[in-house]
């Protein structure tokens, strides 16, 4: 019987495992090997050039300044994201007033439409996004300048993407807004769940929303706010930000390299200057620092399991 069962677990598991290997685990290994070499990417012949790539990419000043800014992304969107998500999600749930006849924990008012709102940018491809904010950017005719110069503030009309001091934060303002309502989502979903008693008895006992959010909410979210910072970690460092990049700022890239990141720099060297190998190269690296970051923070993140 036992045995019925284990052939009948590996038969469900033998195809995808398959797949996953064929389709995952593979352009990995191939990766890695491609980035022992000079392939063009344009040609099926290459050579093994050993550690040759490796020596360039800790030598190149772009690598290191990609690297900078994919580690800050990585950094600061979960940050920020994950802090306004709470935030919000926590007044659209708990944060409310009580009202006269009304539950002791609540919402406050318009928190269904507030839900919308924050979930519309989900809605929309990060491609269209990025393009709605391209145009928002302009420092001619976009709506920023345009709403300074409407208020007075003539003098004030920031280059913006054109700015290597403004471009980077121009671009993860556009990241955060793209992604914070979809944790708006889930966490709301996560609170819903949570037993108004718990939130009744705190408040009861005196505690302020404040308090209430960091000894009952936070604690019973914990393992779903590790989650969102794993997640959004990886979009940071990957497509997420390349697409923003990619089709928002100038060269792309920006002004002297000052939104270049990783997975974008890995583009450009593969299918702008045809040198796949040096790409690999860096996707490796990339590699390395998504699943050393992924590790770091399950590790950093770690706490007792509570539950309710």
């Amino acid at each position: 019987m036992q045995h019925g069962k284990y052939r009948f677990i590996v038969g469900f598991l033998v195809i995808p495992m398959t797949l996953y290997t064929l389709f995952v685990i593979w352009p990995f290994i191939q990766s890695i090997f491609y980035s022992f070499t000079n392939w063009t990417g344009l040609s099926p012949d290459f050579e093994m050039v050993g550690f040759d790539n490796y020596s360039r990419m800790f030598e190149d000043d772009i690598f290191w300044r990609s690297l900078q800014h994919s580690m800050l992304f990585a950094l600061l969107l979960p940050l920020v994201t994950l802090s306004l998500a709470l935030f919000f999600a926590f007044m659209i749930n708990v944060g409310g007033r009580r009202r006269k006849g009304g539950p002791v924990v609540s919402g406050v008012r318009g928190s269904g439409f507030y839900k919308i709102v924050y979930f519309f940018p989900q809605v929309l491809s990060i491609a269209i996004v990025a393009l709605l904010f391209q145009f928002a950017y302009n420092p001619q005719s976009g709506a920023l300048n345009s709403t300074f110069k409407a208020i007075g503030l003539d003098d004030l009309q920031p280059v913006w993407l054109g700015d290597p001091d403004l471009a980077l934060w121009c671009v993860m303002a556009v990241l955060v807004w793209s992604t914070v309502g979809f944790f708006v989502v889930l966490f709301s979903a996560g609170m819903a769940s949570i037993p108004t008693e718990l939130y009744e008895a705190a408040l009861l006992d005196g505690a302020s929303r404040i308090t209430t959010f960091f000894r009952v909410t936070l604690p019973l979210l914990w393992d779903t706010v590790q989650s969102g910072w794993v997640y959004i970690g990886v979009l940071a460092l990957g497509a997420e930000s390349f697409a923003v990049v990619q089709i928002m700022t100038i060269g792309p890239g920006g002004p002297d390299y000052s939104t270049t990141v990783m997975v974008l720099y890995v583009y450009q060297k593969a299918f702008r200057d045809g040198q796949a190998a040096y790409a690999t190269t860096i996707g490796v690296a990339l590699l390395v620092v998504t699943l050393a970051f992924a590790a770091i923070v399950m590790k950093l993140g770690r706490r007792e399991r509570l539950e309710f």
